[in-house]
């Protein structure tokens, strides 16, 4: 039987001529609610829009550190290179066109010993002895969190002699990476639950206030749409101004970090400000619009 009403009244709604001037008025009136609801909250408003820029200003600094670190990581990873050195009868031409075959290797350069031998003499006065050192592969690893894998299948070849890289250097950035990015969602599932729950206890206290309003709208027979919207919109104005404000001290962490990447010459992230930016608005809108669709949900049955 519902489904035949329902199935109904979309028939009727398709032939009703829509009146655009009325449409304009309801999304008014939709307005004006939203701001009489955030006027009727007080002093609480400002008390969910800064809890709300502070943990989108801690999201959005782990977020853009994630992103300067990844950077850092990629640049270490385009520097780094295992030296590979060869046994004396080892012939370098046959160990690189082995070691160019291994997963994640880039590139192979061998470094002759005569050459290694003469770079040596002019850094130093050295006597006039034979050359004792061997001829030097450099493996270049296309991402410094393969370096190990390419190490262990190097380790295993009969004409290596030893190899060495800067391997405490490259386990510290993966690991600080591996960090930052765990604190970013650790940090977006606070976010969630802490906007959820503040936006909750404030949806409750306006929809008390307007009880009798809603109910007469109800008996009316007011859309449930137009009944929630307001709500929906005020959580997500708390959202889209808390994300205004966290703008502030995300911009002195901007310089930061723009100062470390030229101090360190390694290239800025492309579009790190409009991804950091945007992200930030979209999880505002989304948790502040969501919390209190949830909330409305729950002490409101419509």
């Amino acid at each position: 039987m519902n489904k035949q009403k329902s199935k109904i009244k979309k028939e009727v709604k398709k032939h009703i001529p829509k009146d655009w001037l009325c449409e304009l008025r309801i999304l008014y009136r939709l307005s004006m609610e939203t701001f009489n609801d955030i006027k009727r909250t007080g002093i609480v408003n400002l008390v969910i829009i800064t809890t709300m820029a502070a943990i989108l200003t801690i999201f959005g600094a782990c977020f853009r550190s994630a992103m300067t670190i990844s950077s850092f990581a990629h640049e270490l990873g385009n520097v780094l290179e295992i030296s590979v050195y060869l046994k004396a009868d080892a012939d370098p031409n046959m160990v690189k066109t082995r070691v160019s075959e291994f997963k994640h290797v880039e590139s192979v350069k061998i470094i002759p010993k005569s050459e290694s031998w003469a770079d040596l003499k002019r850094e130093m006065k050295l006597p006039d002895i034979s050359n004792p050192l061997p001829d030097t592969l450099h493996v270049k690893v296309d991402k410094p969190e393969n370096i190990d894998s390419v190490f262990n299948n190097l380790k295993q070849l009969k004409s290596v002699e030893d190899m060495s890289y800067a391997q405490q250097l490259a386990k510290k950035i993966q690991m600080l990476n591996h960090v930052v990015n765990t604190i970013t969602v650790l940090v977006v599932i606070i976010l969630g639950m802490l906007t959820i729950t503040i936006i909750n206890n404030t949806i409750q206290l306006v929809i008390q206030s307007r009880k009798d309003e809603i109910e007469i709208m109800r008996l009316m027979g007011v859309s449930n749409w137009y009944i929630r919207f307001p709500f929906i919109m005020q959580g997500a104005f708390y959202g889209f101004t808390g994300s205004v404000l966290a703008f502030i001290p995300l911009h002195f962490v901007e310089n930061g970090l723009m100062h470390m990447h030229q101090f360190f010459m390694v290239p800025t992230p492309l579009y790190a400000q409009t991804i950091v930016a945007l992200t930030m608005f979209a999880m505002g809108i989304l948790f502040g619009a969501g919390g209190s669709f949830l909330c409305i949900k729950k002490h409101l049955q419509v």
